[in-house]
């Protein structure tokens, strides 16, 4: 499982400038691509730039494009540049070939204000950078960092500050009370007593400090952050592997109460209104696409076998809920109670055209009505009947976790192999984990991904029966 920390990043102070730069940056790409091409600026194309910009801005957020060049890799970030533009100059295209609009606009221009955009927003990044990291290597805008705790913590983030100078970090040394012949983890890199890293702290010698501590250090870590109190260094918490498993740690608030979230949804604030927007999108354009191929495996159903054509069985949603979802039927029984035996190889109950069905997961095609209901999402956790949930909540750790967000047609654990029976908990235990890692790390991006990676790993798997 990906174990890097789930607390959120709030937006860097230079956030707002990031926006404003590439509003700027693609604002000039399209007066420069007019003046090339010999075109004055109208009200048409100032309206085609907001159309531009709105869904620009809307992926970048969903992409998470403006968080802290400190989090992630720089070529990343160039590389969401590319596809919030593709996104954006794509919805431009589909919105005036909708309103018969095409022959307004010179295709010369928007081609070149697309290759124009790219570069500019590209450019003002990388120039940036190299400022930033000319200014790092000289010794301006660098900070100075010590670490209290000699743990498996210290070490990857002795590495992380090693291995990217663009973070302006400066490695100070690790302090810990303990002998260094117990630490095996950092001991070389030993640089002091506690005692000695709050004396230096009062005197200036490195700008933050890290504590990586276990949390079951608590009254010590409490006792340090007091000392530390006398001091004006920046002090932060890194979590242990404890926090590090746990949800989606995130710092809020009662009235002046501080808290932390342990157990949350990821879709908090406009992220909800982003996954619901995502979700009816896509399970739309699916139902459109696919309704002919549907109506035809309802009518091959009838014609083959006795019984209904959709089965409807009871399943827990977003905060456990129960919900009924809809699966074309693929077997001579329906069941829905306390006990429900799962499908094993060369099961008597699965019709011959429902093995097909069930092998390409063309069975799970009616849950696009489930996304368009709200009960189910396109990508997340995959529904299980209400009696392995039962099971299966007693016998693997965190497991009703699954549930903070909505159930989905596709996941994260089906893309990598973990579908179909679970005779084994060893099945289940990944499936978990899994699904798990995709809630911790949740973003509208990911989900494009799992939709993408569906197509050539999620509809067939070695233990679907």
């Amino acid at each position: 499982m990906n174990t890097h920390t789930s607390f959120k990043a709030g937006d860097s102070s230079s956030s707002f400038l990031n926006r404003l730069f590439d509003i700027i940056a693609i604002g000039a790409a399209l007066y420069l691509s007019l003046k090339l091409y010999g075109q004055v600026v109208t009200t048409s194309y100032i309206m085609l730039y907001f159309t531009v910009m709105a869904v620009y801005l809307y992926a970048a957020e969903s992409v998470q494009l403006y968080r802290s060049w400190r989090v992630g890799s720089f070529s990343h970030n160039i590389f969401f540049v590319a596809l919030c533009l593709f996104l954006a100059f794509s919805a431009m295209l589909l919105i005036t070939f909708a309103l018969k609009s095409t022959a307004s606009y010179s295709r010369v221009v928007c081609v070149g204000w697309f290759t124009l955009a790219f570069c500019f927003s590209a450019l003002w990044r990388i120039a940036g950078r190299m400022i930033k990291n000319t200014l790092h290597k000289k010794g301006f805008s660098t900070r100075k960092v010590a670490i209290i705790g000699c743990t498996a913590n210290a070490s990857r983030l002795i590495t992380e500050i090693a291995n990217k100078p663009e973070l302006g970090l400066q490695f100070h040394g690790v302090y810990d009370d303990r002998l260094p012949d117990r630490l095996p983890e950092c001991g070389q890199l030993l640089h002091g007593k506690i005692d000695e890293c709050v004396e230096s702290a009062r005197d200036g010698a490195f700008d933050k400090l890290y504590i990586t501590l276990p949390l079951s250090a608590d009254k010590r870590i409490s006792e340090i952050i007091q000392r530390l109190g006398d001091t004006t260094v920046d002090v932060h918490i890194v979590p242990d592997l404890l926090l590090y498993n746990l949800m989606h740690a995130r710092l809020g608030n009662i009235g002046s109460v501080e808290t932390l979230s342990v157990f949350e949804s990821p879709y908090y604030g406009a992220r909800d209104w982003l996954k619901r927007t995502f979700d009816v999108v896509v399970s739309t354009i699916a139902l459109v696409l696919l309704a002919v191929p549907m109506l035809a495996i309802a009518a091959a159903i009838k014609l083959t076998s006795r019984g209904p054509v959709f089965f409807k069985q009871d399943r827990y949603g977003l905060d456990g809920k129960p919900i009924k979802v809809y699966k074309f039927r693929s077997m001579t029984v329906q069941d829905n109670g306390n006990t429900v035996i799962q499908a094993t190889k060369n099961d008597a109950r699965v019709t011959p055209l429902g093995a097909v069905l069930r092998r390409t997961s063309l069975d799970e095609l009616p849950q696009f009505i489930n996304v368009l209901k709200g009960d189910m999402s396109v990508v997340g956790p995959r529904p299980h009947a209400v009696a392995h949930n039962e099971q299966y909540r007693k016998l693997v750790a965190f497991y009703m976790l699954r549930h903070k967000v909505k159930p989905g047609i596709t996941g994260w654990a089906q893309i990598n192999g973990w579908r179909g029976e679970t005779d084994s908990l060893e099945k289940m235990e990944k499936r978990v984990e899994y699904d798990l890692n995709y809630i911790k790390n949740w973003s509208l991006w990911w989900d494009t991904k799992i939709v993408f990676l569906t197509f050539f790993r999620g509809f067939t798997g070695k233990n679907v029966y």
